[in-house]
């Protein structure tokens, strides 16, 4: 069994129960955080892309934690200059086997770059999705993506029991097309996140409820409170 507990935005807390594996930490500067950085204790950082509302605490969390920052080779390269002590750079279509389970990254639509305090912005590498394998469970975490039809393979290739989509639209997927990347990726259970952080993306998660269940009635939906879990 696994437990997912949503820690706000984007952040989700994975755990088997021995190991924890926290992904997106964004937590500073975050309206609707459940968390401190240094409130968590992780064996390993996952970052999809580099924008901050992602990217967050990752560097802090990981050197606390002496564990790494998983991520693709632009962005490991990037929390390496920020002052990471340790990283696993990978990329789209890889994976690779830790300790708590294994990670596989795959295609995100979105961008991925750090604004700097004076302006400056740093490529960080291709957006990714995130397949999580821990124990005999399969967690999908979507990261900042749009629509796109390889959302069909992602889920033949990998049943997933757990997805986290985001729903919040203007940066990412709406409602409606959220319900379709529902219909194609076939998860178990689904999680709408990357909503109602900021009034831009101010959405009802309701509607993605009512939706999923009329067009997918087979998929569980829960819209998780900042510090709410799931378990599959």
């Amino acid at each position: 069994m696994v437990k997912a507990t949503f820690l706000g935005h984007a952040c989700v807390l994975v755990s088997d129960g021995t190991h924890s594996v926290v992904i997106d930490p964004f937590l500073t500067g975050n309206p609707k955080a459940a968390a401190k950085p240094e409130d968590l204790t992780v064996h390993a950082v996952i970052v999809t892309h580099g924008h901050g509302d992602h990217l967050g605490d990752a560097v802090a969390i990981a050197n606390r934690n002496n564990c790494p920052i998983i991520a693709v080779f632009e962005l490991a390269t990037y929390c390496q200059r920020k002052g990471a002590k340790q990283v696993h750079p990978m990329h789209i279509g890889g994976s690779y086997a830790f300790p708590f389970g294994r990670v596989k990254f795959v295609p995100a639509w979105h961008g991925s770059a750090f604004v700097e305090d004076d302006g400056t912005i740093v490529y960080t590498g291709t957006p990714a999705g995130v397949l999580l394998f821990m124990g005999d469970r399969t967690v999908y975490h979507a990261g900042d993506t749009g629509l796109f039809g390889d959302m069909e393979l992602i889920g033949r290739r990998h049943p997933i029991d757990l997805a986290f989509l985001p729903i919040g639209d203007n940066f990412t997927m709406g409602i409606d097309d959220a319900v379709e990347a529902v219909k194609l990726l076939r998860p178990k259970v689904v999680v709408p996140i990357h909503y109602g952080t900021f009034p831009v993306i101010e959405v009802d998660p309701d509607e993605f409820v009512r939706k999923v269940q009329a067009e997918c009635p087979s998929v569980t939906v829960r819209v998780l409170q900042p510090r709410e879990a799931v378990e599959v």
